[in-house]
C-alpha cells in the first residue's frame, strides 16, 4: 500500500510538473468519439491492415471473448507498420465490449499517442495505469521521452528527464541514447557530448550508438578533428567502432574537403573487417562528384556491384547528377540506363538532374522530352522541375515557351517561388517585353513571394538597355536616382548592387 501510495505521488508531482490537469485528462482519453471507427475506411487501404482490423472484428465477437492478451498481438502489429490511427480506434471499441486493457495494451497506446504528438493523451493513459495499481516501467518512460523529442521539444524531453531522476526513477542506455540523438536532430551538438560526459559510467555505461550519434553531429557541423577524437576515445574503452561510425567519419571528412584521410579511413574499415553498406558507398559516392572526380565515383558503383551490394535511388541519382553538372550528358545517360537495368526506378530528382545537364548545354528541347517522358512514367513534376525548364527556355530567348509551362503550373495548383518569377522576369526583360515583367514582379507581391537582389537586377539592366538603346547615355545622376528609389523603398541589396556599378563606372 505504502508504494502505491509513493508511485502515484511520483505521478502527481510528474503532472504537476507538465501542467496536466488528470480529471481533465481522463475525460479526454474517455470520450467516445475521439478517433471515430469509420475514419479508418478513409484512412488505411493496405490489405494488411484490412486484414488485421477483419481479425480483430473477429476475435471481438468470439465466445467466450478472449482477453487483452490476443488483442494486443493485433495492436502491435499494426503499431510496427505505423497505422497508430487504427490502433487507438480498435482499442476504444475493445473497451466498448467490456474487455479490460492490460499494462501492454497502455504502452502500446502509450506509443500511438506519442507517436502521433498527442502527448498530452499519453500522459492521460500514464494516469489511467497508475488508477489501475500498475508501476510505469522503462519502455513506458522512453517512449515519453522518445515522444518529446519526435516534437522537437528536446528541453521538454531534457526537464522530464531530470524530474524522473529526482522521483527516483532510473533510466537506461536507450533513454540517454534518445535524448543524446534528439538534441543532435535540433543541432545541439556539444550540449550531446555534455550529456555523453554527464552519464559516462555514473547513469549509465556508453555504448557505440550513443557515440555515434554525437560522432555523427559533429561530422555534420565540420568538427570532424573532434569527431575522430571520439572514435579514438571509443577503440580506447573497447567499444568497438561499427560501420555507422566509419560511415559518419568518412562522411565528416568529404564535407571538410580532406579526400586522403576520408579513403584512409574506408580502407582502414576493410581491414577491421568491418564490411560498408549502401550508405557508407553512396557517401564515396557523393564525396568524390562534388569534388569533381567523377571517374572515382564511377568506379566505387563498379566496386558495389563487384561486392553484391545493390545500388539505390540515392546512389544512382548523385552519380547522374555529377555527370551532369559537368556535362557529361552521355556519361549521365549511361548511368541512368544502367539504374534502369537494375530495376531501380527514376525519380523526379533523376529527372530534374538529366533536364537541367541537357539545358546547360543548351540542348532544350532534349531536355523538354526527359520533362515529357517523366510525366508519362508517372512521376509528377514539382516546382523544381517546371523551374529548370521555365529557366532553360528562357536562357535560349524562347520566352513563349516559358510562359506557357508558367500557365501548366497554375492549371496544376504548382505553386511558383522566387526562382520560377525570376527566370521568367530576366527571360522578358533581356526580349524588351520590361511591361509584362514588372506585371510579373507586382504578381509576386500579391502571392506573398518578396522580389530579391535578383528580380531588381533584372529589371535595372532592362530599363538602363533601353535608355541606351534610345540614344540617352545613363551618367551618375540617374544611378543616383536609382539608388535613392531602391533605398526608399527598403531595396537596399538592389540599391547596394547599383552602387557598386557606379563605382566601377567612375
Amino acid at each position: 500500500m505504502l508504494f502505491l501510495i509513493t508511485l502515484f505521488q511520483k505521478s502527481f508531482n510528474l503532472f504537476n510538473f507538465l501542467k496536466i490537469p488528470i480529471s481533465i485528462s481522463f475525460l479526454i482519453l474517455l470520450q467516445k468519439n475521439f478517433i471515430p471507427y469509420s475514419s479508418i475506411s478513409t484512412t488505411f487501404h493496405s490489405n494488411d491492415v484490412d486484414g488485421a482490423v477483419s481479425l480483430f472484428n473477429s476475435l471481438l465477437h468470439q465466445n467466450p471473448t478472449l482477453t487483452a492478451f490476443e488483442f494486443n498481438k493485433i495492436l502491435g502489429s499494426l503499431v510496427k507498420s505505423k497505422h497508430y490511427h487504427t490502433v487507438l480506434s480498435l482499442s476504444q471499441q475493445m473497451e466498448f465490449e467490456g474487455i479490460n486493457p492490460n499494462f501492454v495494451t497502455f504502452n502500446i497506446l502509450i506509443n500511438c499517442f506519442c507517436q502521433l504528438g498527442l502527448i498530452p493523451f499519453a500522459f492521460s493513459v500514464l494516469a489511467k495505469i497508475l488508477k489501475m495499481g500498475y508501476e510505469p516501467d522503462i519502455i513506458t518512460l522512453n517512449t515519453f521521452i522518445k515522444g518529446f523529442c519526435l516534437k522537437g521539444q528536446i528541453h521538454q524531453a531534457l526537464n522530464f528527464h531530470d524530474k524522473l531522476v529526482a522521483l527516483g526513477f532510473h533510466l537506461d542506455q536507450v533513454s540517454y541514447g534518445t535524448l543524446i540523438n534528439g538534441l543532435c536532430k535540433v543541432g545541439e551538438t556539444r550540449a550531446a557530448l555534455q550529456l555523453l560526459r554527464r552519464v559516462d559510467g555514473k547513469l549509465v555505461q556508453l555504448n557505440a550508438v550513443m557515440y555515434n550519434t554525437v560522432i555523427d553531429g559533429m561530422s555534420k557541423d565540420k568538427h570532424v578533428n573532434d569527431a575522430f577524437d571520439l572514435y579514438s576515445e571509443m577503440v580506447a574503452k573497447r567499444i568497438s567502432p561499427d560501420v555507422v561510425t566509419y560511415s559518419a567519419l568518412i562522411r565528416g571528412f568529404f564535407i571538410v574537403g580532406k579526400l586522403k584521410d576520408a579513403i584512409d579511413l574506408f580502407n582502414k574499415m576493410i581491414l577491421e573487417n568491418i564490411k560498408p553498406d549502401v550508405y557508407t558507398f553512396n557517401i564515396l559516392v557523393d564525396g568524390f562528384c562534388k569534388e569533381g572526380r567523377l571517374k572515382k565515383a564511377k568506379n566505387v558503383l563498379d566496386m558495389m556491384m563487384i561486392q553484391d551490394i545493390k545500388p539505390n535511388v540515392s546512389t544512382f541519382n548523385t552519380l547522374v547528377d555529377g555527370f551532369c553538372k559537368d556535362r557529361k550528358m552521355k556519361e549521365g545517360k549511361t548511368v541512368f540506363a544502367m539504374m534502369m537495368k537494375q530495376g531501380i526506378k527514376p525519380n523526379v530528382v533523376t529527372y530534374c538532374s538529366l533536364m537541367d545537364g541537357y539545358c546547360l548545354v543548351k540542348q532544350v528541347n532534349k531536355a523538354k522530352k526527359i520533362f515529357n517522358t517523366m510525366s508519362q512514367r508517372g512521376v509528377t513534376a514539382n516546382v523544381h522541375s517546371y523551374n529548370i525548364m521555365i529557366n532553360g527556355f528562357c536562357k535560349i530567348k524562347k520566352v513563349d515557351k516559358a510562359m506557357k509551362l508558367f500557365i501548366e503550373m497554375h492549371h496544376k495548383h504548382i505553386i511558383p517561388d522566387v526562382v520560377t518569377y525570376n527566370s521568367l522576369i530576366d527571360g522578358l526583360c533581356k526580349s524588351g517585353k520590361i511591361s509584362y515583367a514588372f506585371q510579373l514582379v507586382n504578381e509576386m507581391h500579391d502571392r506573398g513571394q518578396p522580389p530579391n537582389i535578383i528580380t531588381y537586377n533584372s529589371i535595372l539592366n532592362a530599363l538602363l538597355t533601353k535608355l541606351k538603346d534610345q540614344g540617352i547615355q545613363p551618367n551618375m545622376h540617374t544611378d543616383t536616382i536609382l539608388i535613392k528609389g531602391l533605398c526608399q523603398s527598403g531595396k537596399l541589396e538592389a540599391a547596394r548592387k547599383v552602387f557598386e556599378d557606379l563605382l566601377v563606372k567612375i
